[in-house]
């Protein structure tokens, strides 16, 4: 999974940053991207496409990972999303995280094809996280920092389930939706929280 970063180094880049999101499908919660440079590209747990990893493997990689990188964090909420449409928010998301690396980057690996406002060199990678090391662990990292996000409003709004679902539109979160209305936090442009928004709850 070096090949994309080998192939930056040959070219004579080193600050080689990757960038992924989570939370483009939800019905609920934010988007959060991470722009990562690894400074150790050996690890004990396995790096993969979060996707494919359980939640107890996400949560090893992690702690692993936050060991070996920089790391920047951009978050773009629910409110703005519903303002600026989901793929314009995932793309503030990432440029916000790249801004927020405490070193600037020469060139960057983006996972899919999120056109990103920057001037340093970069290469669009579809399945990214599954091809390079460096944007699966950004992606493991936005998964499980989004997962905390949201287990957070779990607490806070418990009727909802988001500790199980994280806010993607299962079975039991529409049941939810349809039972409870809307929650602050969830997203009124997307069907189906907009059949439901006259029921909107207040905080």
């Amino acid at each position: 999974m070096l090949y994309h970063e080998r192939k930056a180094r040959k070219a004579g880049f080193r600050r080689i940053a990757g960038i992924d999101e989570a939370g483009r499908g939800p019905l609920a919660g934010p988007v959060v991207a991470v722009s990562l440079i690894l400074e150790n590209t050996r690890f004990k747990h396995r790096i993969d496409d979060s996707k494919k990893l359980t939640p107890k493997m996400r949560l090893l990689a992690y702690k692993e990972i936050l060991k070996k990188a920089l790391i920047g964090i951009g978050i773009v909420s629910e409110k703005i999303i519903d303002k600026i449409n989901i793929l314009n928010a995932t793309t503030s998301a990432m440029e916000k995280a790249v801004q927020n690396l405490d070193i600037k980057p020469d060139y960057l690996l983006i996972d899919g094809r999120v056109i990103l406002k920057t001037r340093c060199r970069k290469a669009y990678i579809i399945d990214g996280d599954s091809k390079s090391l460096t944007i699966a662990c950004a992606s493991i990292i936005a998964k499980v920092t989004r997962d905390k996000i949201m287990s957070g409003y779990h607490r806070k709004y418990p009727e909802y389930g988001f500790l199980r679902h994280k806010g993607y539109g299962t079975k039991e979160h529409i049941r939810c939706l349809k039972k409870h209305g809307p929650s602050p936090i969830h997203r009124f442009t997307f069907h189906p929280v907009n059949t439901h928004g006259s029921n909107r709850r207040s905080r």
